[in-house]
């Protein structure tokens, strides 16, 4: 079983809100007194982004979690997704200002990414999203983190590390699709705060989340800015085995 993915029988339950969760308290207010909140209507503060729900957006992430689709159309949209993250993802890093002339003689003023940014993919799941990363920076050096999950507890541990050796100098895009529990997540941090990496030079690239995950990542990691297209209770934990055709 790919090591980050919790069989979707179990991320059902795991992903419940209990009446007495202190996540009750990040809901949004009810939907014309429905006992369901809009989804993706939580908020973990100010360094929790949530992409901007489009119906383009929504449909690529309908098609993701219908188990009815091709796994080459799976693919296909989940790369749009994951390009669209990116993207969004390239917008919080550092840019310069910079001056260039154009073919007619014009100066235009205009903006440079700062040097010093990388990826880290944790693996497997987060290598889906290495491609989509340079697509948008050929040149850009990508790290690799491997955590393992017991089946049973969910309690992770590094297997492997292959990190760029100045990394602690490098704004980090930490890569990993699905997120149930968020120990996975947790543990690849860790890793990189062992190599001096700070808390706010990490950006997290996640394409689903839960209300549990979201939460223990915000107050374990308070410096570190997370991306998502949506938060849901249950996540669509089939994606690694799906995307890499071994479901």
């Amino acid at each position: 079983m790919d090591p980050d993915v919790i069989p979707l029988y179990k991320a059902v339950n795991e992903c419940k809100i209990d009446a007495d969760s202190p996540l009750e308290d990040k809901k949004a207010p009810m939907l014309n007194g429905k006992d369901e909140p809009f989804i993706g209507s939580y908020d973990f503060g100010p360094k929790f982004i949530q992409m901007r729900l489009t119906d383009g957006v929504r449909e690529l992430q309908t098609v993701i979690r219908d188990k009815a689709t091709p796994r080459n159309d799976f693919i296909f949209y989940a790369d749009r997704l994951i390009r669209l993250l990116v993207e969004e993802g390239l917008n919080k890093l550092p840019y310069r200002k910079c001056d260039v002339v154009t073919p007619t003689g014009q100066v235009y003023e205009g903006l440079r990414y700062e040097k010093g940014n990388c990826g880290v993919s944790i693996v497997r799941s987060g290598e889906a999203m290495e491609q989509g990363l340079r697509d948008c920076c050929r040149s850009i050096r990508i790290g690799k983190i491997l955590v393992q999950s017991d089946d049973d507890t969910h309690d992770a541990r590094v297997v492997y590390a292959n990190l760029p050796k100045d990394i602690n100098q490098r704004k980090v895009l930490l890569m990993y699709p699905i997120m149930c529990t968020g120990n996975t997540v947790a543990k690849a941090i860790e890793i990189l705060q062992m190599n001096n990496v700070k808390e706010e030079n990490i950006i997290l690239l996640n394409l689903f989340c839960t209300p549990q995950s979201a939460d223990q990542l915000v107050s374990k990691f308070p410096g570190m800015t997370i991306l998502t297209t949506e938060v849901h209770p249950v996540a669509p934990s089939h994606f690694g085995q799906k995307y890499f055709g071994t479901d």
